[in-house]
């Protein structure tokens, strides 16, 4: 089975331009393919995970990646999904959130003697002369079929800007950059991207004379059709300062039971025939599918390590007996202390385990909040600092842990 083939049977490919152009390049390892990525913050996160996995598949069947980082499309910001405009970011912020990408890319992409590539746009948009750019590559667009695409359509109801509408320009421009100047023959990115794509191989088309090609990936949504990759505390992060590797593992051991297949296959390098066998896992026993997908997340994000620690941490909670040093944890300090005493709301705030008393108070009257496995029935409920000399684990529900020590 080639890589394409393998692609497919993963369920990864949404739409494709030319289906046997392109199962031959990236079988025979002659594409030269970029995705990119707008550098919106400092850390990469789930909803990334499909694109790395997808240039990490690609780069080992012999195909060379270019990491493409939005220096100068992340100053417009992209409309696809949105309702809102996306909140402007200095030129200062944009380069530091473009550095932490490299550092995070480097675990799925092997950048060494040329193997890959990582350009960023600023390097050409942000010193173009907006009548040059018009006259070189305007007249390529029509305005009618860029209304059209999907990527604006949800933003025409509560109004799309000037400022936004140039961002399909922007990304078809960073598409005839590349080919130029580094024969990139090739553009993947998520479904949600296809009339960009397309518009940036009209426009190598139309002025180069050139044939490049473009294929979507499939979004990767739950079983309810909504984006993954969200929790209470909110997005979950590839940068361990943000979302712990413990936390990191949770999530991915808590995906619903008819997610947990599919996130194999989109997600993992695990073999489909192995997949297979997890495949025919009913009830409490794809639980086991579960721990499966948590440790292969978590050992290609945050390595093999990490991940034992997280597993080794989560089974103490689930089955008991086991080390549970790898818990996350929270150190508390005197300036926490009011008289001698702190309420377990407070505790749960400042370790973010909810976002607001109001929500902690819900959960404590339904049942949902216990102290060393003892459930607090009272939303002022308070423990002293002696009560800290033994180990205090505060559960929320039933698989959210956090331990607290003074």
């Amino acid at each position: 089975m080639g890589v394409y083939e393998d692609l497919k049977a993963r369920g990864l490919v949404a739409q494709v331009t030319d289906e046997e152009k392109v199962r031959e390049l990236v079988n025979s390892g002659k594409a030269v393919f970029y995705i990119g990525f707008d550098p919106t913050a400092d850390s990469l996160h789930v909803g990334h995970f499909m694109a790395l996995t997808l240039m990490k598949r690609l780069q080992e069947a012999g195909n060379k990646p270019i990491a493409l980082v939005g220096g100068g499309t992340g100053m417009i910001g992209d409309p696809s999904g949105r309702t809102d405009m996306r909140q402007m970011m200095t030129k200062e912020t944009i380069q530091h959130n473009c550095d932490c990408f490299k550092k995070q890319m480097s675990k799925f992409i092997d950048f060494s003697e040329g193997k890959a590539l990582m350009v960023n746009n600023a390097d050409w948009l942000l010193d173009l002369n907006y009548i040059e750019l018009l006259r070189e590559v305007g007249a390529c667009f029509s305005v009618n079929r860029m209304l059209s695409a999907e990527c604006y359509k949800q933003r025409m109801e509560k109004g799309l800007s000037f400022f936004e509408f140039n961002y399909m320009i922007m990304q078809s421009y960073d598409f005839y950059v590349l080919y130029q100047k580094y024969g990139c023959n090739f553009q993947f990115g998520g479904d949600d991207q296809w009339s960009n794509m397309i518009g940036g191989m009209e426009l190598i088309r139309r002025k180069l004379n050139g044939d490049a090609n473009a294929m979507t990936i499939t979004l990767l949504t739950n079983s309810e059709g909504k984006k993954m990759g969200k929790t209470q505390k909110g997005a979950v992060w590839l940068d361990p300062e943000k979302t712990s590797p413990y936390d990191f593992y949770q999530y991915w051991r808590n995906v619903d039971d008819s997610d947990v297949i599919k996130c194999m296959k989109l997600l993992t390098f695990l073999p489909l025939e192995e997949i297979a066998k997890y495949e025919k896992l009913e009830g409490a026993e794809l639980n086991k599918a579960k721990e499966v997908l948590a440790f292969e997340l978590t050992k290609l994000v945050h390595d093999e390590e990490e991940a034992i620690k997280a597993q080794t941490a989560a089974k103490a909670l689930f089955e008991g007996g086991a080390d549970n040093t790898n818990m996350p944890s929270t150190v508390l300090n005197d300036d926490d202390f009011i008289d001698g005493e702190i309420t377990v709301l407070d505790m749960m705030i400042k370790a973010n385990m909810i976002k607001s008393k109001g929500e902690g108070r819900r959960l404590i009257d339904q049942g949902g909040v216990s102290v060393n496995d003892e459930k607090i029935s009272g939303a002022l409920t308070a423990l002293k600092k002696s009560d800290f000399d033994n180990e205090v684990i505060v559960k929320k529900g039933k698989k959210v842990f956090h331990k607290f020590s003074l």
